[in-house]
Protein backbone atom coordinates (compact mmCIF):
# COMPACT_ATOMS: atom_id res chain seq x y z
CA UNK A 1 0.00 0.00 0.00
CA UNK A 2 2.88 2.05 1.02
CA UNK A 3 4.12 1.62 -2.80
CA UNK A 4 0.89 2.66 -4.16
CA UNK A 5 0.68 5.57 -2.59
CA UNK A 6 4.57 6.94 -3.04
CA UNK A 7 4.20 5.83 -6.67
CA UNK A 8 4.85 8.50 -9.43
CA UNK A 9 1.41 8.54 -10.99
CA UNK A 10 0.10 8.97 -7.44
CA UNK A 11 2.75 11.92 -6.87
CA UNK A 12 1.81 13.30 -10.39
CA UNK A 13 -2.11 13.44 -9.85
CA UNK A 14 -0.88 15.38 -6.51
CA UNK A 15 1.01 18.08 -8.39
CA UNK A 16 -1.90 18.51 -10.34
CA UNK A 17 -4.29 19.01 -8.44
CA UNK A 18 -2.72 20.81 -6.19
CA UNK A 19 -1.90 23.41 -9.50
CA UNK A 20 -5.61 23.14 -10.06
CA UNK A 21 -6.19 24.55 -6.45
CA UNK A 22 -4.02 27.55 -6.63
CA UNK A 23 -4.41 28.38 -10.33
CA UNK A 24 -8.24 28.81 -9.74
CA UNK A 25 -8.21 29.93 -6.51
CA UNK A 26 -9.03 33.95 -6.76
CA UNK A 27 -6.35 34.53 -3.67
CA UNK A 28 -3.28 33.13 -6.00
CA UNK A 29 -2.16 36.37 -7.65
CA UNK A 30 -0.02 35.21 -10.50
CA UNK A 31 -2.08 32.68 -11.57
CA UNK A 32 -2.06 32.01 -15.23
CA UNK A 33 -5.44 33.30 -16.17
CA UNK A 34 -4.06 36.54 -14.30
CA UNK A 35 -1.04 36.47 -16.46
CA UNK A 36 -2.74 35.68 -19.86
CA UNK A 37 -5.04 38.55 -19.33
CA UNK A 38 -2.12 40.99 -18.60
CA UNK A 39 -0.61 39.68 -21.64
CA UNK A 40 -3.67 40.20 -23.87
CA UNK A 41 -3.60 43.92 -21.94
CA UNK A 42 -0.46 44.32 -23.43
CA UNK A 43 -0.50 43.18 -26.82
CA UNK A 44 -3.85 45.53 -27.15
CA UNK A 45 -1.89 48.15 -26.52
CA UNK A 46 1.26 47.66 -28.53
CA UNK A 47 -1.69 46.45 -31.30
CA UNK A 48 -2.85 50.17 -30.85
CA UNK A 49 0.40 51.57 -31.50
CA UNK A 50 1.53 49.78 -35.23
CA UNK A 51 -0.89 51.35 -37.11
CA UNK A 52 0.07 54.63 -35.65
CA UNK A 53 3.80 54.03 -35.54
CA UNK A 54 4.40 51.36 -38.42
CA UNK A 55 1.56 51.26 -40.65
CA UNK A 56 1.41 55.17 -40.94
CA UNK A 57 4.50 55.81 -42.28
CA UNK A 58 4.49 52.86 -45.22
CA UNK A 59 1.02 53.52 -46.16
CA UNK A 60 2.26 57.21 -47.16
CA UNK A 61 4.46 55.47 -49.46
CA UNK A 62 3.02 52.34 -50.34
CA UNK A 63 -0.64 52.40 -49.87
CA UNK A 64 -1.53 49.32 -51.95
CA UNK A 65 1.51 46.78 -50.15
CA UNK A 66 -0.13 48.24 -46.92
CA UNK A 67 -3.82 47.53 -48.14
CA UNK A 68 -2.96 44.01 -49.17
CA UNK A 69 -0.95 43.39 -46.00
CA UNK A 70 -4.53 43.05 -44.84
CA UNK A 71 -4.86 40.17 -46.41
CA UNK A 72 -1.78 38.48 -44.70
CA UNK A 73 -2.87 39.26 -41.02
CA UNK A 74 -6.66 37.56 -41.77
CA UNK A 75 -4.90 34.64 -43.09
CA UNK A 76 -2.71 34.41 -40.08
CA UNK A 77 -5.27 35.20 -37.59
CA UNK A 78 -7.13 32.39 -38.75
CA UNK A 79 -4.44 29.98 -38.87
CA UNK A 80 -3.87 30.85 -35.12
CA UNK A 81 -7.60 30.51 -34.24
CA UNK A 82 -7.12 27.16 -35.95
CA UNK A 83 -4.66 25.66 -33.00
CA UNK A 84 -6.96 26.15 -29.78
CA UNK A 85 -3.26 26.80 -27.97
CA UNK A 86 -3.00 29.95 -30.18
CA UNK A 87 -6.62 30.57 -30.87
CA UNK A 88 -6.66 33.24 -27.88
CA UNK A 89 -3.84 35.06 -30.20
CA UNK A 90 -5.28 35.09 -33.49
CA UNK A 91 -9.04 35.73 -32.18
CA UNK A 92 -6.97 39.45 -30.91
CA UNK A 93 -5.26 39.56 -34.73
CA UNK A 94 -8.35 39.44 -36.05
CA UNK A 95 -9.69 42.44 -34.28
CA UNK A 96 -6.66 44.40 -35.16
CA UNK A 97 -6.90 43.75 -38.93
CA UNK A 98 -9.81 45.60 -38.83
CA UNK A 99 -8.11 48.31 -37.58
CA UNK A 100 -5.11 47.31 -39.89
CA UNK A 101 -7.62 47.96 -43.03
CA UNK A 102 -9.07 51.04 -41.89
CA UNK A 103 -5.67 52.81 -41.62
CA UNK A 104 -4.65 51.16 -45.00
CA UNK A 105 -7.71 53.00 -46.93
CA UNK A 106 -8.21 56.41 -45.14
CA UNK A 107 -4.59 57.21 -44.58
CA UNK A 108 -3.42 55.79 -48.12
CA UNK A 109 -6.00 57.69 -50.31
CA UNK A 110 -8.65 59.91 -47.94
CA UNK A 111 -5.87 61.18 -45.18
CA UNK A 112 -6.31 64.85 -46.47
CA UNK A 113 -10.24 65.17 -45.52
CA UNK A 114 -10.89 64.30 -41.70
CA UNK A 115 -14.57 63.76 -42.21
CA UNK A 116 -13.65 60.71 -43.89
CA UNK A 117 -12.01 59.60 -40.66
CA UNK A 118 -14.95 58.02 -38.53
CA UNK A 119 -16.59 56.73 -41.42
CA UNK A 120 -13.72 54.66 -42.53
CA UNK A 121 -12.76 53.35 -39.19
CA UNK A 122 -15.91 52.08 -38.77
CA UNK A 123 -15.50 49.65 -41.53
CA UNK A 124 -15.33 46.63 -39.47
CA UNK A 125 -17.85 47.78 -37.34
CA UNK A 126 -21.29 45.48 -38.96
CA UNK A 127 -19.07 42.57 -38.50
CA UNK A 128 -17.48 43.20 -34.87
CA UNK A 129 -21.66 43.74 -33.84
CA UNK A 130 -22.16 40.41 -35.84
CA UNK A 131 -19.22 38.48 -34.36
CA UNK A 132 -20.33 39.45 -30.48
CA UNK A 133 -24.12 38.51 -31.09
CA UNK A 134 -23.23 35.13 -32.06
CA UNK A 135 -20.55 35.23 -28.78
CA UNK A 136 -18.28 34.49 -31.23
CA UNK A 137 -14.46 36.26 -31.47
CA UNK A 138 -15.03 38.66 -28.21
CA UNK A 139 -11.46 39.40 -27.57
CA UNK A 140 -10.43 40.40 -31.17
CA UNK A 141 -13.88 42.41 -31.65
CA UNK A 142 -14.15 43.68 -27.81
CA UNK A 143 -10.37 45.37 -29.01
CA UNK A 144 -11.70 46.92 -32.16
CA UNK A 145 -14.69 49.08 -30.38
CA UNK A 146 -11.91 49.78 -27.66
CA UNK A 147 -9.73 50.96 -30.65
CA UNK A 148 -12.73 52.56 -32.34
CA UNK A 149 -14.02 54.63 -29.22
CA UNK A 150 -10.33 55.94 -28.46
CA UNK A 151 -10.67 57.72 -32.32
CA UNK A 152 -14.26 58.59 -31.55
CA UNK A 153 -13.46 60.65 -28.79
CA UNK A 154 -9.79 62.04 -30.43
CA UNK A 155 -12.03 63.21 -33.37
CA UNK A 156 -14.50 64.64 -31.56
CA UNK A 157 -11.39 66.29 -29.43
CA UNK A 158 -10.37 67.83 -32.93
CA UNK A 159 -13.61 69.09 -33.39
CA UNK A 160 -14.58 70.56 -29.97
CA UNK A 161 -11.09 72.27 -30.74
CA UNK A 162 -11.37 73.22 -33.56
CA UNK A 163 -8.28 71.48 -35.05
CA UNK A 164 -9.81 70.13 -38.53
CA UNK A 165 -8.56 73.13 -40.65
CA UNK A 166 -4.79 71.76 -39.10
CA UNK A 167 -5.33 68.39 -40.14
CA UNK A 168 -6.10 69.69 -43.52
CA UNK A 169 -3.36 71.74 -43.84
CA UNK A 170 -0.77 69.30 -42.76
CA UNK A 171 -1.50 66.43 -45.03
CA UNK A 172 -1.11 69.31 -47.86
CA UNK A 173 2.11 71.23 -46.87
CA UNK A 174 5.75 70.15 -47.37
CA UNK A 175 7.44 68.62 -44.76
CA UNK A 176 9.46 71.75 -44.07
CA UNK A 177 6.32 73.64 -43.54
CA UNK A 178 4.84 71.33 -41.26
CA UNK A 179 6.48 72.65 -38.30
CA UNK A 180 4.31 76.06 -37.93
CA UNK A 181 1.48 73.95 -38.68
CA UNK A 182 1.74 72.29 -35.58
CA UNK A 183 2.75 74.91 -33.68
CA UNK A 184 -0.66 76.92 -34.82
CA UNK A 185 -2.12 73.49 -33.19
CA UNK A 186 -0.97 73.51 -30.18
CA UNK A 187 -1.50 77.02 -29.66
CA UNK A 188 -5.13 76.14 -30.00
CA UNK A 189 -4.77 73.61 -27.62
CA UNK A 190 -3.05 75.26 -25.19
CA UNK A 191 -5.92 77.33 -24.75
CA UNK A 192 -8.60 77.06 -21.62
CA UNK A 193 -11.09 75.64 -23.74
CA UNK A 194 -8.69 72.95 -25.39
CA UNK A 195 -7.29 72.25 -22.31
CA UNK A 196 -10.93 71.85 -20.20
CA UNK A 197 -11.44 69.67 -22.93
CA UNK A 198 -8.64 67.70 -22.62
CA UNK A 199 -9.21 66.56 -19.41
CA UNK A 200 -12.93 66.28 -19.98
CA UNK A 201 -11.98 63.80 -22.80
CA UNK A 202 -8.73 61.85 -20.56
CA UNK A 203 -10.70 61.03 -17.81
CA UNK A 204 -13.90 59.57 -20.14
CA UNK A 205 -11.09 57.21 -21.29
CA UNK A 206 -9.73 56.27 -18.14
CA UNK A 207 -12.63 55.36 -16.66
CA UNK A 208 -13.98 53.61 -20.28
CA UNK A 209 -10.40 51.78 -20.39
CA UNK A 210 -10.25 50.54 -16.13
CA UNK A 211 -13.38 50.18 -15.26
CA UNK A 212 -13.96 46.80 -17.55
CA UNK A 213 -10.34 45.18 -15.77
CA UNK A 214 -12.75 44.67 -13.01
CA UNK A 215 -14.82 42.30 -14.73
CA UNK A 216 -11.47 40.40 -15.04
CA UNK A 217 -12.38 38.84 -18.56
CA UNK A 218 -9.94 38.68 -21.17
CA UNK A 219 -11.63 40.20 -23.68
CA UNK A 220 -12.33 43.51 -21.22
CA UNK A 221 -8.94 43.32 -20.54
CA UNK A 222 -7.68 43.96 -24.72
CA UNK A 223 -11.08 46.51 -24.62
CA UNK A 224 -8.98 48.27 -21.46
CA UNK A 225 -5.64 48.20 -23.20
CA UNK A 226 -7.06 49.30 -26.42
CA UNK A 227 -8.73 52.63 -24.82
CA UNK A 228 -5.92 53.64 -22.67
CA UNK A 229 -3.37 53.30 -25.41
CA UNK A 230 -4.99 55.90 -26.53
CA UNK A 231 -4.02 58.39 -24.08
CA UNK A 232 -0.42 57.13 -24.99
CA UNK A 233 -0.93 57.40 -28.40
CA UNK A 234 -2.17 61.28 -28.22
CA UNK A 235 0.25 62.17 -25.70
CA UNK A 236 2.95 61.13 -27.90
CA UNK A 237 1.56 63.42 -30.93
CA UNK A 238 1.12 66.13 -28.28
CA UNK A 239 5.00 65.49 -27.91
CA UNK A 240 5.89 65.38 -30.86
CA UNK A 241 3.53 69.33 -31.64
CA UNK A 242 5.61 70.18 -28.68
CA UNK A 243 9.33 69.51 -29.94
CA UNK A 244 8.43 70.81 -33.65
Amino acid sequence: MDTEIHSPDTRQKSIRKLDSILFSSPSFPFSIASRQSWLVFAAAVFLVSVPVFVEAPLVRSLPGVSLAMTGFWVWLSLFLMSRPATFLWGDLLLGFSWSWLAGAIYWGWLRWEPLWHLPVESIGLPFACWCLVRNWGKIGNWFYLGSLLGTVLTDVYFYLVDLMPYWRQIMQVEPAEASSVLQNALTQVQTPWGQSWAVILALVLLTAGILPLIQGQRHWYAFGGAVLSTILVDSLFLLAASVA
